[in-house]
C-alpha cells in the first residue's frame, strides 16, 4: 500500500491545544568537564577535527540497576561524531571525564599508549556538548574487559543492548573495530539476547559474525531513523548516514538472515510525526525488509534541550515556544499526545503488515518499561504542537 493511500485514510490534522506551563530556559548552562582529556592517551586525531582518546574502563557492562531501563548495554565509546541534535547522551561525555580525572588526578595512569604533545590537541576548550561530538573517548580494552566480566547467569534473562549512549558503528568503529571484537567475544556464548542500534551500513561488514551469533542467540539489529526525507535528516542530524544508505544496509541485513527492524526515534513533535511523512518512511521500510516497526518520541533532558531548542529556534522558530510549553517541567511528551502517536503508529503498521505486538514488545525492550495503552475514544492529532 503506498503511503498516499494510506494517507487518504488516515484522518484529519487536529490542533494541539496550547498548554499554560511555566517556560524552559532555552540555554540550560551545562558546565563543561572539570578535567581536561590531555591526561589520557591519544590515539589518532582527524583533519575534520575529530581526536579520538584511548579510555581505561575496568568494567564495560551497565546494569538494569544502574540506568534504570529493562537491560544490560554496552557502549564501545563515549560520544560520538553524527551530531544528531536532539541527542539525549551528551552528559556521558561529560559524566565520564569527570570520573577519569579523579581516578587519575590529572596524570597518565601508567596503562600502555604514550601521550602524544597537548600542543597538538585542539587548542580551544570544548563545551561539553562539543566534546561529545570531536572528543571520542575509545574504551580500547572493552572486547578483553568484557570476556572477563560478562556472566550470563547475571544476566537473568534481559536482553544485552549494544549502542544505548552512543552509536557503535560511528566512523571510529573503522579505525578501532571493538563493536567487531564485542561480536566476536559474544560468538561464544548460546542463548543470550541481543540487541544492536545503529544508523550505520557499516554494520553490514560484521554480517558474518551477525550470522554466526544468531545461530545460537537471539539477535537484533535496530536501524534508527527518523525521516526517510533526506534534507530534513541532514538537519536534524548534521553527520549521520542519508536514509537511503541506512535502508540499503536494513535490506542487505534481512537478506543475511538477521533479524532487523526500523526503530523511527525519535518522532520529533511537529517536524516529522505527519501522517504521510511516517507513512512513506514505513514503506520504505517495508520494501528494506524490515521484520517490525517500532519508535517512540522525542524525548528532552537537559542535554538535549541544550542543543536542541536553540536549533528549534533556528530551524523551526514557529515551534519553540510551544515546545517550551509542552515540555515544561518534564522530559517527555505529554500522554495524550503519546497515545495519539501511538494509535498512529498502530494504524500505519497494520496498514503496511508489520507485526503490532512485536513493535510493542520491541519498544518495551528498548525503552524499559512497558508502552502506554492506547485510547481509542482518543482523536487523533496530527502534529503535537
Amino acid at each position: 500500500m503506498s503511503g498516499r493511500a494510506v494517507g487518504r485514510s488516515g484522518g484529519r490534522q487536529e490542533r494541539f491545544e496550547d498548554q499554560i506551563a511555566p517556560q524552559l530556559d532555552l540555554m540550560p548552562t551545562l558546565p563543561a568537564a572539570e578535567r581536561s582529556t590531555a591526561s589520557l592517551p591519544i590515539l589518532d586525531q582527524r583533519n575534520r577535527g575529530t581526536t579520538f582518546i584511548e579510555l581505561p574502563v575496568r568494567s564495560v557492562l551497565n546494569t538494569p540497576a544502574t540506568t534504570h531501563m529493562g537491560f544490560w548495554s554496552i557502549n564501545p565509546y563515549v560520544g560520538c561524531e553524527f551530531g544528531c541534535t536532539y541527542c539525549y547522551a551528551r552528559d556521558t561525555h561529560r559524566w565520564v571525564m569527570e570520573r577519569a580525572g579523579r581516578r587519575t588526578d590529572g596524570q597518565a595512569d601508567g596503562r600502555s599508549g604514550s601521550l602524544i604533545d597537548p600542543t597538538a590537541r585542539p587548542p580551544a576548550r570544548l563545551s561539553a556538548w562539543e566534546a561529545f561530538e570531536k572528543e571520542i573517548l575509545v574504551k580500547s580494552e572493552v572486547a578483553e574487559v568484557l570476556a572477563r566480566t560478562l556472566d550470563p547467569a547475571r544476566l537473568a534473562g534481559h536482553s544485552l543492548v549494544i549502542g544505548t549512549a552512543t552509536d557503535p558503528y560511528q566512523p571510529a568503529e573503522r579505525r578501532f573495530r571493538l563493536t567487531r571484537r564485542i561480536l566476536e567475544v559474544l560468538r561464544s556464548y548460546h542463548g543470550l539476547s541481543i540487541g544492536i542500534i545503529t544508523k550505520s551500513a557499516l554494520i553490514t561488514r560484521d554480517l558474518d559474525l551477525l550470522q554466526a551469533l544468531s545461530k545460537h542467540n537471539e539477535v537484533t539489529v535496530n536501524i534508527s531513523l527518523a525521516t526517510a526525507d533526506a534534507r530534513l535528516a541532514r538537519r536534524l542530524e548534521l553527520r549521520s548516514p542519508v536514509p537511503a544508505v541506512r535502508l540499503r544496509a536494513l535490506r542487505r541485513l534481512t537478506d543475511g538472515g538477521i533479524h532487523a527492524g526500523l526503530i523511527v526515534a525519535p518522532i520529533v513533535p511537529g517536524v516529522t510525526d505527519d501522517w504521510a511523512g511516517l507513512a512513506r518512511l514505513l514503506e520504505a521500510a517495508k520494501e528494506a525488509g524490515a521484520r517490525y516497526v517500532v519508535g517512540s518520541a522525542l524525548r528532552l533532558g537537559p542535554a538535549a534541550r541544550h542543543r536542541f531548542l536553540p536549533f528549534l529556534e533556528h530551524e523551526f522558530p514557529e515551534l519553540a515556544e510551544r515546545y517550551r510549553r509542552h515540555y515544561a517541567g518534564k522530559d517527555h511528551v505529554s500522554q495524550s499526545y503519546q497515545e495519539a502517536l501511538s494509535r498512529r503508529l498502530r494504524l500505519l503498521q497494520q496498514a503496511y503488515d508489520f507485526p503490532v505486538d512485536e513493535g510493542m514488545r520491541r519498544r518495551q525492550q528498548l525503552e524499559g518499561r512497558s508502552p502506554q495503552k492506547d485510547a481509542s475514544a482518543l482523536e487523533e492529532q496530527a502534529v503535537l504542537l
